[in-house]
């Protein structure tokens, strides 16, 4: 997985959140750039614990993931088919039942508001955001298989 190279580590862990936070999503960012951000954001979320900061992270990934779900439609940019072309189909990270992007975009939208809504027992809300981790990682994994047929 490629790392998100505008971010900068600092000793705390609050600087790194609240890098994501405030660094916008960059206009022209492809396909694996949103689908990048979308991990991290998930991934961070998963460790807060505090409800405004909480509601914050919801609603950037709620931003990345509706430009992800715009993408989908898009057709790529040479780099990126150039990274999806192979020789032999590999075994997907998701099931084929799953195989559609924008359905697993939308389970991680609708999962991500309802973490965000704020409504939820607390081991549900714990519960649901392992989900949504678990969900992006695996769709920013899934929109980066090569899966495009070498001729």
């Amino acid at each position: 997985m490629s790392t998100i190279p505008t971010l900068t580590y600092l000793p705390s862990d609050e600087s790194v959140i609240l890098q994501l936070i405030s660094r916008p999503l960059p206009a022209d960012a492809d396909l694996f750039v949103v689908a990048d951000n979308c991990a991290a954001l998930v991934s961070v979320l998963v460790e807060i614990e505090d409800a405004t900061m909480l509601t914050t992270l919801c609603e950037r990934l709620l931003h990345a993931l509706r430009k992800l779900r715009e993408l989908c439609d898009v057709d790529l940019p040479p780099d990126l088919i150039a990274q999806l072309i192979m020789g032999e189909k590999l075994n997907s990270c998701v099931p084929d039942c799953w195989q559609d992007t924008v359905t697993q975009v939308d389970y991680a939208l609708a999962l991500t508001q309802a973490v965000k809504g704020g409504t939820l027992p607390a081991n549900v809300a714990k519960e649901l955001t392992g989900l949504l981790h678990d969900m992006v990682w695996l769709l920013a994994e899934f929109v980066k298989e090569p899966r495009i047929t070498a001729h």
